[in-house]
């Protein structure tokens, strides 16, 4: 196993999604369980006021309900299924369900999951998990999707760590003014730019004021590795996003990426050779 490898944080992303639903209970339990190292999730605002993790701007996808999430309260997005749909979509000759369908049926297990849920769970976790929490833009909360989450964290004590590397969470977010709001208010809390395109700033290894880490996506990275060594020497950290093949992982580990966000937690860990550690 090689130091780089042991380094590398492995982050499930939204749970271990691609063995149950996307930011669900199930989902995030089975990442504990398989020995995810942080935790990622989307958040959205509800009608009233209530952080959810939802990535989608309407529930369409991932429910058996329509509409905006943020034009839904939260007991009407408590009332929809967000989990029939990855078994019937994934699993639909199979003799033998996943594990997670082989649990007690818990409603809460498939229901909408709220922010609040989520640091619990990472709170009883009986060890150490970081959560990378993406602001989703935009939307006709604005500002008050930073808000509310910087509230909440400062309920359960994540939202002035001494230091950025000290911190159980970061932001993470496409809108370099999410993250503005976010180090203006709480200047401690380490904040990704998360980056699609390979913009002229990327390619010179800049990101937005205040920012330290780099969020590019895997096909960047595969297509412009040494965008990685740049970022490097400007005193960032890099996170890479969605790497899920056994090729991209080990390009990851060859190039010193600092966070790999997956779908399989599992198989990664276990291609580090940190499966069972």
């Amino acid at each position: 196993m090689t130091h780089a490898s042991q380094r590398l944080q492995v982050v499930a992303h939204r749970g271990a999604s691609e063995d149950a639903p996307e930011h669900t209970l199930a989902a995030y339990r089975k990442a504990i369980e398989d020995g995810a190292d942080a935790l990622e999730c989307d958040v959205r605002l509800t009608a009233d006021g209530h952080l959810v993790c939802v990535h989608d701007r309407r529930v369409n996808r991932t429910s058996n309900g329509r509409g905006a999430v943020s034009a839904l309260e939260l007991a009407d997005l408590a009332a929809l299924d967000f989990g029939s749909w990855k078994k019937a979509e994934t699993y639909p000759a199979r003799d033998e369900d996943p594990d997670w369908e082989h649990r007690p049926e818990d409603p809460a297990d498939t229901s909408v999951l709220t922010l609040e849920r989520l640091l619990e769970l990472v709170a009883d976790a009986g060890r150490r998990v970081e959560l990378a929490i993406e602001t989703k833009h935009p939307t006709r909360w604005a500002g008050q999707v930073e808000e509310r989450l910087l509230l909440l964290l400062k309920r359960f004590g994540l939202d002035a760590p001494t230091a950025p590397e000290e911190s159980a969470v970061r932001i993470m977010s496409f809108s370099a003014r999410s993250l503005h709001r976010v180090q203006a208010a709480a200047p401690t809390l380490p904040t990704v730019y998360l980056m699609q395109f390979a913009s002229p700033r990327l390619r010179e290894g800049r990101l937005p004021a205040g920012v330290r880490i780099a969020g590019p996506s895997i096909r960047i990275v595969r297509h412009h590795p040494a965008y990685v060594e740049r970022f490097r020497r400007a005193g960032h950290q890099v996170h890479v996003w969605t790497v899920n093949e056994p090729e991209d992982i080990d390009l990851c580990v060859d190039l010193g990426i600092d966070a790999l966000i997956t779908n399989r937690p599992r198989e990664v860990l276990r291609r580090l050779g940190r499966l069972g550690r």
